[in-house]
């Protein structure tokens, strides 16, 4: 099925592909939250996205090829999204829109730890974070550094200072 686009500018494409808000809302939870089912994907987002839209989009970015669905096997009616090749490849966008957001918007600090460390980390950061990624997603052989335990680790020594302040 040949879809019309309004245009064949690069960015114009590239936002028909990821839609809206929540398209990339849902690839930024299953990058860096891990989430891989429905359930964690609805009720672990600080967003609170609806379940229908939520369905829409996991559709959609699966349509696209954005995102991969198998069979759960514990589960056969619940689903495992993964991320693909070019949704991995979102990883600087997606850091560069991170960079840009502490830089512009009013950010929390625990939500924007994992920001820094990615800006500061910059492009080496960012190919060692993808090449784990597709370890994840794709199953290719293990790398060394894990960037998914390292933004984690910043993230949960912000919430703890936190939470020892405000005691």
């Amino acid at each position: 099925m040949d879809i019309a686009h309004r245009s064949g500018c690069p960015i114009n494409l590239t936002l028909e592909m990821l839609g809206d808000r929540w398209s990339l809302i849902v690839i930024r939870d299953i990058m860096f939250g891990n989430r891989r089912h429905f359930r964690e994907l609805l009720t672990q987002s600080e967003e609170g996205i609806a379940s229908n839209v939520l369905a829409d989009r996991l559709k959609r970015l699966t349509e696209n090829g954005l995102l991969s669905r198998r069979d759960d096997p514990s589960h056969k009616q619940k689903g495992i999204y993964s991320l693909t090749e070019p949704s991995i490849q979102l990883v600087p966008l997606l850091a560069q829109m991170g960079a840009w957001g502490r830089r512009h918007t009013p950010v929390s600090e625990e939500l924007s730890i994992r920001a820094e460390l990615l800006e500061q980390g910059g492009p080496p950061m960012w190919e060692a974070f993808m090449a784990e990624l597709r370890t994840l997603h794709l199953g290719t052989p293990a790398q060394e550094r894990s960037v998914l335990a390292e933004l984690q680790a910043a993230y949960l020594a912000v919430v703890a200072r936190k939470s020892e302040t405000a005691a």
